[in-house]
């Protein structure tokens, strides 16, 4: 490329710039900015009391009530969600007790009520029968509803899922308790 045609190319960009700026004044000068007495748009922003803002607690209201789905729950799939617990707990009628207790008959059996098993203090203290709603609370968030127990269980979200292990768990009784 000859000096000719580089001299061209800076002058056009050059002019383009220079055209690009005129443009931007001429604008300025035709249409001026103004400042808005108030928005078009207004929303409030709550004000920080020490300026820190606090993170927004969810509040966890604990779980839904399963006593309606109790009635229609799957059995067979609360039995194949019982196979996550076989690692601790065993199910049949004079079972073992392994890290957890065996849980054949808990279903209105007092809480922390297995001869031979050692409980934590937390379950101890805890007082009460394993009703329906002890069992729905405890499956949830076992560390939640009994603070200091040593289950390591996160817990079953779905309240569908718990409905079917807690029908299940009914059925593993000589006589089975009654539906709420």
């Amino acid at each position: 490329m000859d000096n000719l045609n580089f001299n061209k190319i800076a002058a056009g960009v050059i002019c383009g710039g220079l055209l690009l700026m005129a443009g931007i004044k001429a604008g300025e000068l035709l249409l001026p900015h103004q400042e808005l007495e108030e928005n078009a748009y207004p929303f409030e922003v709550a004000e920080a009391g020490d300026g820190q803002s606090a993170p927004a607690v969810v509040e966890d209201t604990g779980p839904e009530p399963i006593f309606a789905m109790l009635a229609s729950a799957d059995i067979d799939a609360g039995q194949s969600l019982s196979k996550k617990c076989t690692a601790c707990h065993s199910f049949d009628a004079g079972g073992s007790n392994k890290v957890g207790p065996n849980l054949y008959n808990i279903v209105n059996r007092s809480v922390a009520g297995v001869d031979g098993f050692k409980y934590s203090s937390a379950l101890t203290d805890f007082g009460g029968e394993w009703d329906y709603e002890q069992l729905n609370g405890f499956l949830y968030k076992p560390k939640t509803w009994v603070s200091g127990t040593k289950m390591n269980y996160a817990g079953l979200k779905k309240p569908q899922d718990r409905a079917n292990i807690i029908a299940w768990l009914r059925t593993l009784a000589d006589d089975p308790a009654p539906l709420p």
